[in-house]
């Protein structure tokens, strides 16, 4: 990889088509850069597009300081990772989404998403007019480019259609995702082509995602597919409080991704449930009176239990038969649920882990492969859902791609 100093006109290869590797070449090209983007899919941004079927999450309104809050990772540099969002931040989102012609919208819970076109708020407009216009600024594409390495001389190393593609240039950007939806290519296989060269690196780990716990099949039989409404859920000393489904492998749900990281770092994972936060215990025992059988019954009757919940307090093990009020009122307010994993990574919405932040510099370049830097997912941070995830791949792209084409990296 040339290192050197040049006037302008960087060749800079780009691996890896989506929002980070985008990102990245649609500011490295703005920069006069000479830039060519592989990808091993034959088609862009298909991690996008599929996030994007259920609404586009761009980014979130949430005032920045509590934006930064939302991001964790085992070695991630707060100061380091705080100024290069703050490089691209939600602000700046918005306003690059609009000079593509995409209006946006404050959604719930702050996030930020593309306006409805015909009732439908879909990721293809924006990601056709992004693709028109980087093809507007010269950048090349090469799909159907799957990345396997480095050659001896620092070349960039494909298989496209089975043949051995080496590409030379001057800086390269790699943004290979993580290791969650494989079959958009994000696969992971990456790690081990920078493991041999004694790159650290977090293990990839499932972020974003269900949890595993073993149900009765009673509770299956009377509750599998219902959602638990308007919950507070608690792990080690983090609440969060929104919906949770109950499955055939456990549960799923807002407050499981975002207390994910607790999660992941307990020896013995558990959270316990306030099936309804916004009443008192006293106030509840109120409520269901002097009840002295068929308890859960009166209290679905009383205290306007959902199904799934009923179900929870009828057959978890080594709970009840509940002999008085104050036994199911305790239970109701907090509930704990032992937990056994998350879901495969491969069904994991994104990705925990990734390069170690001390093989980074400020710019996001290898320190021991010079001239080459990194974006998205591939590093160690973490962040849930929310539009959170997008405005990392974005900020982290328009930082590698800013430095990639600057005179002296």
């Amino acid at each position: 990889m040339n290192t050197g100093s040049q006037n302008s006109g960087h060749r800079i290869a780009i691996v890896g088509g989506g929002p980070a590797g985008l990102r990245a070449a649609e500011v490295a090209a703005e920069r006069g850069a000479r830039v060519t983007l592989f990808d091993g899919k034959r088609a862009l941004g298909r991690k996008f597009l599929i996030a994007g079927r259920s609404g586009l999450n761009l980014t979130n309104s949430e005032d920045f300081d509590s934006f930064l809050d939302k991001y964790s990772g085992e070695s991630l540099h707060s100061e380091t990772w705080n100024s290069i969002l703050s490089q691209f931040d939600n602000r700046a989102l918005r306003e690059w989404a609009a000079g593509l012609g995409i209006e946006t919208f404050v959604a719930n819970n702050g996030r930020i998403m593309p306006t409805p076109v015909d009732g439908k708020m879909r990721a293809t407009p924006l990601l056709r007019n992004w693709i028109a216009r980087l093809r507007e600024l010269g950048v090349q594409f090469k799909t159907e480019h799957r990345f396997t390495g480095f050659g001896e001389n620092g070349e960039l190393l494909f298989d496209a259609a089975g043949q051995t593609l080496r590409h030379s240039c001057d800086r390269a950007i790699l943004a290979l995702g993580g290791g969650s939806w494989p079959k958009t290519g994000s696969d992971g296989a990456w790690t081990s082509i920078f493991e041999e060269r004694g790159i650290r690196i977090a293990p990839l780990q499932a972020s974003n995602c269900g949890w595993e716990t073993t149900w009765p099949s009673a509770i299956l039989e009377a509750a599998e597919g219902l959602p638990l409404k308007n919950l507070k859920v608690t792990a080690g000393e983090q609440s969060q409080r929104g919906e949770l489904v109950l499955t055939r492998y456990g549960l799923e749900g807002g407050p499981l991704y975002r207390l994910g990281p607790i999660l992941r770092a307990q020896s013995e994972p558990s959270i316990t449930i306030d099936f309804k936060p916004d009443q008192s215990r006293e106030d509840l025992l109120v409520k269901l009176g002097k009840v002295k059988r068929n308890f859960v019954r009166e209290a679905k009757r009383r205290l306007h239990l959902d199904p799934a919940t009923c179900a929870l307090l009828k057959f978890l093990p080594a709970r009840g038969p509940w002999k008085r009020p104050d036994q199911l009122v305790d239970e109701i307010k907090g509930c704990r649920i032992d937990l056994l994993r998350p879901r495969p990574l491969a069904e994991a919405i994104s990705t925990a882990g990734g390069i170690h932040w001390e093989e980074l510099d400020e710019n996001l370049q290898l320190k021991k492969l010079p001239g080459v830097f990194v974006a998205g997912e591939m590093i160690d941070w973490d962040a849930p859902t929310g539009g959170y995830l997008l405005q990392a791949c974005f900020a982290t792209g328009t930082c590698a791609g800013r430095a990639a084409s600057q005179t002296s990296p």
